[in-house]
C-alpha cells in the first residue's frame, strides 16, 4: 500500500523515518530526522486516499496559527506518492497520563499550576480562533525543566476523525485535566487510556470524595466546568468560581498557587527518571606494549645439530644461531647435549671472574627418599605393679597436713617404691591445684562488690530516689510534671464523646467509628483525625481552621485539668466549656490552650470554669508521612 513505510524511507527528500512510535487506524506515527536543518521531528502518515488527508492537511494549516512556546508547532504538511504527511515539532518529556500512572496524583499547588499553564496557552490559541479538540492527558507533555507543551493542537483531533471542536469542549477537557492531576482518574470527554474516574448513580465524584486532603477551592472550581458530571452537584450558596474561558480558568488557577516561584521546579522534581539515559564509564585499559621478538621462548638449534638431524621436518621453522654454542659446561666436564624436547629449559647461569656458564638438569633423577617408618608404639594405660594386681586407693593426704619430704617426687607410673604417701597409690592426686586461691579470692570479692551495688540501690529507694539516686520527676515531661502538681480533681466519666468538624464539607465526619477509643481506658487503642494535605489555618491553602472533639459529662461540673495522651508530634490544642451542645465551630477565648508534643495537659486558667460539654480544638496539626493529622490515645478529665 502506499502508506507502507520503514525505517530508513526518507520522504519529500528530507525527513528520513528512524522509529515506529505507534500504528492504529491505517496510520502511522514516526520519529523522523530532517536532513536539512538537522534535527527531530515528529511525523504522521496516513494513505492520500483515506478519507481523513484533507481534514488533516486543513488542521495542519489552522494549527499553524498558533505561535506560542507552549504547543508543538506544525511544521510542515505534503501529499507525495500517495500518502499524506504532517510534520511536527518533536519534543521530549514526560506526558501527563505517564506521570499519574508512575509517580501517582500530583499535589494540589503543582496540579493547580500545570493545568494553569495549559490554560494560557489554550486562551491564546483560543484569541487566534483555534481549537485543540482532543485535550487528554496522553497531549500534555512535561519536560525535565518543568515547562509543559501541548501536542496535536487540531491534528490528533483530525487524525482520529473527529470534528475540529470548540471553545466549550476544551474547556470541558481543561475541567478533565486538573481531575486527572489531582486523582490520578480521567472523567474529561475526549478519550484517554488513564483509568475512568468512579461514580455515583451515574454522576462523577468530585475530586475531594476520590482523594482525601483536596482543597476545597480546587473542589469547586471543577464542579463549575460544565461537563457531565456538574449538574446536580453544586454548592448551595457556595461562591462559583468563573470558569467562562480559559483565561479565566487559568487567572483562578494562578490565585490558588499564589505565589509562583519555583512552581517549575517543583513540577520537574515530580517527573519520575522514567528511560533515563545514563552514561557507563569502563575502566582504562594501559596501551599494550610493543613487541619483542628477542623474549620469544623459540628452541635454539646450533647450525651443525641441525645438519646433523636426520628426520628434521623442511616445513618446520627453526630458529638459528651463530655457530659457536653460547652455553659453556661447568668444571670444565664433558660437553652436555643439547635437549631439544624441552626447548623452553634455559638453565640456570653461573657466574665465574671472566665468564658466564650454565647449570643444566641432572641427567639422572635423584635417589627416592627413604621409606616411611612407623613410630614406636607407646602403651596406653601404665603397667601392673608386680604383684599383678592394684592396691587399694589410699586417701589423699589433708592439705592442713604437711606434706612428706620427697612425696612431689613421686612418678605414679613407676612401681618400684617411691617416697611419699603417695608412692602406694599409682593414681593418687596432689590436692594443692595451681591457681586456686586466687579464684577463691576473686570470688570473695566479686560477692563483697554485689553486696555493695545492693546496699547502695537500697538506700537510693528509700530516700524516694531511682536505683541510680536520680531525680525520679526527671525523666517526665513537662506536660507529666505539670498534671502531676497542678491537677487536683477527681477523674470525670464522659457519658458520651463524638468526632466535632463542623467546617467539614461532607458531612462533618472526623473517623466517627474510632472516636470512643480516646475514652476507653486503653493507650494502645487510638482515635485519629483525617490526613490533610495542608496545615489548618484560617487563610489559604488552609482547607479549614480547626477540628476537634465533643465530650458530654452528663452535668455541669468545675473543671480542673483535661489530660491528652497524643502521638509524638507538635500540634496546638484549645479547651472549650459550655452547658448547651455547642452546633458552631468555637469562637472566643478558650478555657484553656496548650502547644506541645506527646502528653498534653489543659489548666483553666481561673476556678470558675464550669461546663458540661467541652470542645478539644485542635488548630495545629502534627506532622506526618504525606500531610498533617493528630491522634489521640486517651482523653483525661479531672475536675469536681
Amino acid at each position: 500500500m502506499a502508506t507502507s513505510t520503514r525505517s530508513g524511507d526518507v520522504l519529500a527528500g528530507r525527513y528520513r523515518l528512524i522509529d515506529l512510535l505507534s500504528e492504529s487506524g491505517g496510520g502511522r506515527f514516526w520519529r523522523a530526522h530532517d536532513n536539512v536543518l538537522e534535527r527531530f521531528v515528529a511525523l504522521h502518515v496516513i494513505a492520500e486516499d483515506d478519507d481523513r488527508a484533507v481534514g488533516l492537511v486543513e488542521a495542519a494549516r489552522i494549527s499553524a496559527r498558533v505561535l506560542d512556546p507552549r504547543i508543538l508547532r506544525v511544521l510542515d504538511a505534503e501529499e507525495e506518492q500517495g500518502r499524506c504527511f504532517v510534520v511536527n515539532e518533536w519534543g521530549t518529556g514526560i506526558s501527563l497520563d505517564i506521570l499519574v500512572t508512575h509517580a501517582g496524583p500530583l499535589d494540589p499547588r503543582r496540579a493547580a499550576w500545570l493545568v494553569a499553564d495549559v490554560a494560557g496557552a489554550l486562551a491564546k490559541a483560543h484569541a487566534a480562533g483555534v481549537t485543540h479538540g482532543r485535550l487528554n492527558p496522553e497531549n500534555v507533555l512535561i519536560d525535565r525543566y518543568g515547562s509543559v507543551r501541548i501536542i496535536g493542537m487540531c491534528v490528533d483531533a483530525a487524525l482520529h476523525g473527529l470534528s475540529p471542536g470548540d471553545v466549550r469542549s476544551d474547556l470541558e477537557d481543561l475541567g478533565g485535566l486538573l481531575y486527572c492531576a489531582l486523582t490520578g482518574t480521567w472523567p474529561g470527554p475526549s478519550g484517554s487510556i488513564v483509568p475512568a474516574a468512579p461514580r455515583e448513580s451515574g454522576v462523577f465524584l468530585s475530586p475531594r470524595q476520590v482523594v482525601a486532603g483536596v482543597p476545597k477551592p480546587l473542589d469547586l472550581l471543577w464542579r463549575e466546568f460544565d461537563c457531565r458530571s456538574i449538574h446536580g452537584r453544586r454548592l448551595l450558596g457556595a461562591e462559583h468560581p468563573d470558569v467562562s474561558s480559559a483565561e479565566a480558568i487559568a487567572a483562578e488557577l494562578l490565585a490558588f498557587v499564589g505565589d509562583p516561584t519555583g512552581m517549575p521546579e517543583a513540577l520537574a522534581r515530580a517527573v519520575p527518571a522514567i528511560n533515563e539515559l545514563r552514561p557507563v564509564w569502563l575502566p582504562a585499559l594501559a596501551d599494550p606494549l610493543p613487541h619483542d621478538s628477542s623474549r620469544d621462548d623459540l628452541p635454539v638449534v646450533p647450525d651443525e645439530m641441525v645438519a646433523a638431524e636426520p628426520d628434521e621436518q623442511p616445513d618446520r621453522p627453526v630458529r638459528r644461531e651463530p655457530a659457536e654454542p653460547p652455553i659453556a659446561d661447568v668444571d670444565d666436564g664433558p660437553p652436555i647435549p643439547l635437549v631439544t624436547e624441552l626447548p623452553t629449559e634455559a638453565g640456570m647461569p653461573v657466574f665465574d671472574d671472566d665468564d658466564v656458564s650454565w647449570l643444566r638438569t641432572r641427567s639422572t633423577p635423584p635417589p627416592p627418599p627413604p621409606p616411611f617408618e612407623e613410630p614406636p608404639e607407646r602403651p596406653l594405660f601404665a603397667p601392673d605393679p608386680p604383684g599383678g594386681a592394684r592396691r587399694p586407693r589410699i586417701a589423699p593426704v589433708p592439705s592442713e597436713a604437711p606434706v612428706p619430704v620427697g612425696a612431689t617426687d613421686y612418678w605414679p607410673w613407676e612401681t618400684g617404691g617411691g617416697g611419699g604417701a603417695g608412692a602406694d597409690d599409682d593414681t593418687a592426686e596432689d590436692e594443692r591445684v595451681p591457681g586456686r586461691s586466687w579464684l577463691r579470692l576473686a570470688m570473695a570479692v566479686g560477692l563483697a562488690v554485689l553486696l555493695l551495688v545492693a546496699v547502695a540501690i537500697a538506700f537510693n529507694l528509700g530516700r524516694g530516689r531511682t536505683a541510680l539516686g536520680g531525680d525520679p520527676d526527671a525523666d517526665r515531661t513537662p506536660s507529666e510534671t505539670a498534671s502531676a502538681t497542678t491537677a487536683p480533681g477527681t477523674v470525670l466519666p464522659v457519658a458520651k464523646i463524638r468526632d466535632f468538624d463542623p467546617l467539614g464539607t461532607d458531612g462533618g465526619e472526623e473517623n466517627p467509628d474510632s472516636v470512643g477509643n480516646a475514652i476507653d481506658g486503653d493507650p494502645a487503642t487510638t482515635w485519629r483525625t483525617s490526613t490533610y494535605t495542608d496545615q489548618l489555618g484560617p487563610r489559604a491553602p488552609a482547607l479549614k481552621p480547626g477540628v476537634g472533639l465533643l465530650l458530654d459529662l452528663g452535668k455541669v461540673h468545675t473543671l480542673r485539668s483535661v489530660d491528652i495522651r497524643a502521638t509524638p508530634g507538635e500540634a496546638t490544642v484549645s479547651l472549650y466549656a459550655y452547658d448547651d451542645p455547642p452546633a458552631q465551630a468555637p469562637t472566643g477565648d478558650p478555657v484553656a490552650t496548650t502547644t506541645g508534643s506527646g502528653r498534653l495537659s489543659l489548666t483553666p486558667s481561673t476556678t470558675t470554669a464550669r461546663g458540661r460539654y467541652l470542645v478539644l480544638w485542635w488548630t495545629v496539626l502534627p506532622a506526618v508521612d504525606g500531610g498533617f493529622r493528630a491522634e489521640t490515645a486517651e482523653v483525661v478529665v479531672r475536675g469536681e
